[in-house]
Order: structure tokens, then C-alpha cells, then sequence
């Protein structure tokens, strides 16, 4: 029997001896009336030794035991901290000293008691009644070490929750930019809504999806790769500022800034342009940070990221140009063609001057790009659901902002000609009958719905967990995702 069985069975085994004396291990309900943390900061002036009359009840899970026969010190954490408890056989039934005797850490107990501050200076609750509320037969990790390893963190992401309660903080902060984007978009009059999960065609990004099945119908769908399409539909039905926070799922890498299924906020607002945009996501972004208590200045992968707007605007040619050297104003289309073989880039399909544009961006810039920036007047073959730019019809009216070398957000002036989408629309279908797997599909009732005609629309999408990511430090999408998928 290998070391954990043994335990286990050790455990059963008390779960028996614990049912004999008359004890339901598994109880309905327990009336918690304190936590840890309010009873900390309650006494945090209490002399050492001193004690008092007041009486507390509270639960939590058994965290470290220190039996001395008659008498115990231990530790329970609840859901907003950890304190100390103290046993002593004297002020507890035989019963409830049987029953703590048979106790083990990783346990929930429910303890009422007074509150002493001891020797050592530790405020500690003197435990006048014991109740248990759930017997764990599992052990935690070693004590000592906890669950360092970061593979099995994010595999049992509820044993990483009970033994590293830190991590509970980021997705508390998570929760919150969450409520902070929704609130500061309502306060600017937006609608949120919710638009279908599996769709019969999928679009609004340059992704591969899930497939799925839908039995009734006997056909296949797709899991949404983006709410854009949907969103518009809306636009186009007379709502005039809509957002969802959802989430989208693309079929493709897995690494420290990708997962399957990720979190998203996209909204849209009707007789604005990409300049618009650009403001209202600085607002989204500073609120959040304010929000959950960060200064205007964070830390990110080692660099100090200064959260201060205006951020900065660029296009991508300047960017290439500053960062790279290359000039591609200045370049044939051979000279530039060539650079694809000299820093060995990849791109599936035909070979663009645009596509040649954006695959040097990616190889010299985006890493470089820690400060806030808004990348803008890119090629127009990188997206068919944007306008092209005023300046130069060979590029769009988009914008990427990146922070800490990646892309957080994506926005357009969006395209609302049906005539020139579906010209677009029509060569993607091309592309993905050719093999390209993330170009996107032919979708006439979209199509239709600009038809019936949409108002000059600005819209933006933000990965709420890359943003999660940047504004709680963490250099890992797994970080910030509670049960992110995992590679065998």
C-alpha cells in the first residue's frame, strides 16, 4: 500500500471511531458568526497575556496541530485568514477531547470560544466548545513545503486554494476588475446582453474553433471564437452602446499568455471611430487599477509599468522602424519579401506587402512594447470587419494596445459597408477552403443584417484575464484562469 493510502485508510478509520461516539462528522449547518481576520484586527491592541470575557464562533480548516497531551495549539484558516486555537481538556466535554484527539489537519471544525493574547504574543482563541464539521480523508501537502510545484498547483487548484490562501487573493482581484470594467461601463450608458455560445457559423477573429454537435438539428456548430458579429446584429437593431463579458473559446495554443477558454469583454458604441475607443479603454483599464488598489505604477515581469493616461499612440510602421531599423516605405516588394527567409518568419497563405508589414511587427516589436501603447494604422489584410484608414486604403482604422510585450485589447473603426464586407468575407471563406484554418467563414446572415444597415460604430474587445495578468503581476495566463487547461 503506498504512503497516501495508508493515510487515507488511517483516516477512515478515526471517520469510524468519531461515528461511534454518537458524532455526525459530516453536520448540516454551523452558525459562523466571526472571522479571522476581524477578530485579529478586533484585539490587536491586547497585552500579552491578557484575555477576555468576549465570545466568538467561527470555522475553518485545521492548518497545523501542536497536541501536548492535555492541551493543543493549532491553527484554522477561513475564508479570510488564519488564527490560532487553544485546547485544553479542562474547558471542553470528554466528548469533544475524544473527538479532537481523532482530528487531523486539512479538517473543518467549528469552535466557540474567548480570546487571549499568549505569552509568545499570538491572539488565540480559547476553544470552549468543538464542533466538526467535515472530516477530511485526503491529506494536505507536507506542511512544510505545501504545493510548490507549479504543474500540480494548477492541476488540484483546490488543494492550491487551502495551502497557498495567497493565491485566493488574485482571483478576488479578478472578480473585482471584472465588477470595475461592468461599472464603468454602465456609467458610460452601455447595455449588457448575451448573445449565443454555440453558433451555426462562427467569426469576429483570425481563430480556429471547437466543433460541436447539435443532435436536434443535425448539424454541426461552433463554439464562439468572438461576440462580434452577434454584438453588431444588435447595433443594427438600434441599441446604441452594448458590451458582454463572456467567454470565447479558440482551438489552438496553450502557453503563458493563451488558454482554449478565456475570458473576454467586447463592447461597441454607435457614431464613434477607433479614437473614441482608444479613451474609453485607457478609462476601463486606470479604473481597474485604481479598483483593486494598485498605485499608478506596477510591476510586471520585472519592469516598472507606468499606468498614466494619455498612454502612448504609434503606428506600426514607426514601430517596426524604431525597433527594427527597417523602413518598409523604402523597400520593393522583393526587398521586403526577402526579410521573411532572413529572420526565418512563418505565415501560412499568399504573401502580402501587408502580411509582410505585420509578421516584422511581430518578430522586433511586440516583446519590446512594456509601457502602454496603442499600436494603430495597421495592414488591411490583418482583419475583413475593419475600415480602412482615411490616410492610406492599403491600412485600417485598428488599434492594439500592449502592455508588458502583449496584446490586452483590439479595436476598430468598424466596417459597416455590406457591400465591401462581403467582398471581404468571401475571400476569408476562399482562404479557409484553402487550408487556412484561422481565417473565417462566409456568414450571410451577418452580412443581411449590415444590409439593413448599420450606423459609423467603434468597437473594442479586452482579455480580461491578460489584463488580470498585468494588473496582479502574474507572468502566466494559468495564474490568473482557476482551472486552466493543462497539457498531459
Amino acid at each position: 500500500m503506498q504512503p497516501g493510502e495508508q493515510l487515507i485508510k488511517q483516516r477512515i478509520e478515526k471517520l469510524d471511531k468519531i461515528r461511534k461516539l454518537g458524532i455526525n462528522p459530516y453536520p448540516y449547518k454551523f452558525e459562523v458568526k466571526n472571522f479571522s481576520d476581524e477578530i485579529l484586527k478586533k484585539y490587536a491592541k491586547l497585552k500579552k497575556e491578557g484575555k477576555t470575557n468576549d465570545k466568538v464562533t467561527l470555522a475553518g480548516r485545521i492548518m497545523t496541530l501542536r497536541p501536548m497531551g492535555k492541551i493543543a495549539f493549532g491553527h484554522i484558516q477561513d475564508y479570510k485568514g488564519k488564527i490560532q486555537f487553544f485546547i485544553n481538556e479542562k474547558e471542553i466535554s470528554k466528548k469533544e477531547f475524544k473527538l479532537f484527539n481523532l482530528l487531523d489537519l486539512g479538517d473543518i471544525i467549528g469552535i466557540n470560544g474567548t480570546i487571549f493574547r499568549t505569552k509568545a504574543g499570538e491572539i488565540t482563541v480559547l476553544v470552549r466548545k468543538l464542533e466538526l464539521l467535515t472530516k477530511s480523508l485526503r491529506p494536505l501537502p507536507d506542511k512544510w513545503h505545501g504545493l510548490k510545484d507549479i504543474e500540480e498547483r494548477y492541476r488540484k487548484r483546490h488543494v492550491d486554494l487551502i495551502v497557498n490562501p495567497e493565491v485566493k487573493d488574485i482571483f478576488i482581484k479578478k472578480f473585482k476588475i471584472i465588477n470595475s470594467i461592468r461599472d464603468t461601463l454602465n456609467k458610460e450608458g452601455y447595455i449588457e446582453v448575451d448573445t449565443p455560445v454555440i453558433q451555426p457559423i462562427y467569426g469576429g477573429a483570425a481563430a480556429k474553433p471547437f466543433k460541436t454537435y447539435v443532435n436536434d438539428l443535425k448539424r454541426e456548430a461552433y463554439l464562439r471564437i468572438s461576440d462580434e458579429l452577434y454584438l453588431k446584429r444588435l447595433i443594427v437593431g438600434g441599441f446604441d452602446k452594448v458590451y458582454e463579458l463572456s467567454k470565447d473559446f479558440r482551438n489552438e495554443s496553450i502557453d503563458s499568455t493563451h488558454n482554449p477558454e478565456f475570458s473576454m469583454i467586447e463592447f461597441y458604441q454607435t457614431y464613434v471611430d477607433y479614437k473614441d475607443m482608444i479613451k474609453l479603454t485607457e478609462k476601463i483599464i486606470i479604473n481597474a487599477n485604481k479598483y483593486i488598489g494598485n498605485k499608478n505604477e506596477i510591476e510586471f515581469f520585472g519592469n516598472k509599468i507606468k499606468l498614466k493616461t494619455p498612454f502612448k499612440i504609434m503606428t506600426m510602421k514607426d514601430a517596426i522602424k524604431k525597433y527594427s531599423g527597417i523602413n518598409v516605405d523604402k523597400l520593393n516588394d522583393k526587398e521586403l519579401f526577402n526579410l521573411k527567409d532572413k529572420y526565418k518568419l512563418e505565415h501560412k497563405g499568399t504573401l502580402t506587402r501587408g502580411w509582410m508589414i505585420q509578421l516584422l511587427f511581430e518578430h522586433f516589436v511586440e516583446p519590446k512594447l512594456i509601457q502602454p501603447i496603442f499600436i494603430i494604422e495597421h495592414p488591411k489584410e490583418t482583419t475583413p470587419l475593419c475600415k480602412w484608414s482615411r490616410k492610406d486604403n492599403n491600412l485600417i482604422e485598428r488599434f492594439e494596445l500592449f502592455i508588458g510585450g502583449f496584446e490586452l485589447s483590439n479595436g476598430y473603426s468598424e466596417l459597416n459597408d455590406p457591400i465591401v464586407q462581403r467582398k471581404l468575407l468571401e475571400n476569408q471563406a476562399k482562404e479557409l477552403r484553402a487550408g487556412i484554418e484561422e481565417a473565417n467563414p462566409m456568414d450571410e446572415d451577418f452580412i443581411r443584417a449590415l444590409e439593413q444597415g448599420m450606423p459609423p460604430t467603434g468597437g473594442v474587445g479586452i482579455g480580461v484575464d491578460r489584463l488580470t495578468m498585468v494588473l496582479t503581476g502574474k507572468d502566466s495566463i494559468k495564474e490568473v484562469i482557476l482551472f486552466p487547461m493543462m497539457k498531459n
